[in-house]
């Protein structure tokens, strides 16, 4: 394993937040009372994510409220936040278990864990959304990702925002649904009515940047939901839009690669995106550098989608990979 890059972005101070204004710790809801979108974003799916915790701040500091429809803010896994150390940053990614790979209603049922508990609070205000945007960070410096699921309608939306460069069209892991994936948001566009779901990977953790990226996408996303006009956002929020990507890539993942045991390596300390132009290039290894059956790109022109190891057990996905070709 590569050594862990330096955590730079500050611990955001949620105490005046935590307490919600909904019964749930952490969930804050807006009624405009005008028709329009249920508008959900929530940050802190994993509690050494800062990122979307400081932009879900930042918008209740700027008293941002919905001009139409709803707008829920959920600060989620604060039990995982509770235990951050910047110093040992990934134990604070959940207490017992990942918390966005929960989203059947059989594990919201099962409440046998602090993170399927909370899941279960905050899956009713997911039922009701229309549209999500569910804000990460990545284990590696990378660029920043958009991820839409395999839907046209979320793929559109990310075309629409213009940002960020690279957009993910993915299916999912093998260890679970994620939020972005539940209930509706996961049906096929002639089911699924007006949903639509994005999840944004913001950058490395600890990158100050990561969360200039999540502010961004909040702004983007309030705009193109119709919760607010251009001009209130830019009021209420100066200097949270970025410029406009140059262009966008679309990486469509059509294969991964999941740890057989903790031993899983990388043959280089990838990061990200890299490229490589031929099928069968030894990537990694499932028993340690060098040992067990080789990870082998899976065809030519392949892209890897956030490899990381930090994470590495029996089951989770260490890399993705996907072909790029621009978005028109």
């Amino acid at each position: 394993m590569s050594a862990a890059p330096r955590f730079e972005l500050p611990l955001p101070d949620l105490a005046p937040w935590r307490a919600g204004n909904t019964g749930v710790e952490g969930v804050w809801h807006f009624d405009s009372g005008q028709p329009g979108r249920a508008v959900l974003i929530t940050a802190l799916i994993h509690g050494n994510e800062l990122c979307g915790a400081w932009a879900l701040k930042g918008l209740l500091e700027a008293g941002v409220r919905p001009a139409r429809g709803t707008l829920t803010l959920a600060l989620c896994n604060l039990a995982a936040f509770d235990r951050f150390d910047a110093d040992r940053h990934d134990a604070a990614r959940f207490v017992e278990q990942d918390l966005n790979r929960q989203w059947t209603p059989e594990r919201l049922r099962a409440a046998d864990s602090v993170e399927r508990r909370r899941a279960a609070e905050l899956a009713p205000f997911a039922e009701r959304a229309d549209w999500l945007l569910d804000l990460h960070s990545m284990h590696e410096p990378s660029a920043p990702l958009l991820l839409t699921g395999v839907q046209p309608r979320n793929l559109a939306l990310a075309r629409q925002l213009a940002a960020p460069e690279h957009i993910v069209i993915d299916a999912g892991h093998s260890d679970g649904v994620r939020l972005r994936d539940f209930g509706r948001f996961g049906l096929p566009d002639a089911q699924a009515g007006d949903s639509r779901s994005l999840l944004l990977e913001c950058g490395f953790h600890g990158d100050p940047a990561s969360r200039a990226v999540a502010q961004d996408i909040c702004r983007r996303f309030l705009q193109a939901a119709g919760t607010l006009d251009a001009a209130a956002l830019d009021a209420a929020l100066p200097g949270w839009r970025l410029l406009d990507a140059p262009r966008q890539w679309a990486l469509t993942v059509e294969g991964a690669a999941v740890a057989r045991s903790p031993r899983f390596a990388f043959t280089e300390a990838f990061t990200g995106l890299e490229h490589f132009a031929h099928a069968g290039t030894v990537i990694g290894h499932h028993d340690g550098p060098g040992q067990g059956e080789p990870v082998v790109t899976p065809y030519d022109d392949c892209v890897l989608v956030m490899p990381s190891v930090r994470q590495a057990r029996q089951g989770v996905t260490v890399v993705r990979f996907a072909r790029r070709r621009p978005l028109a």
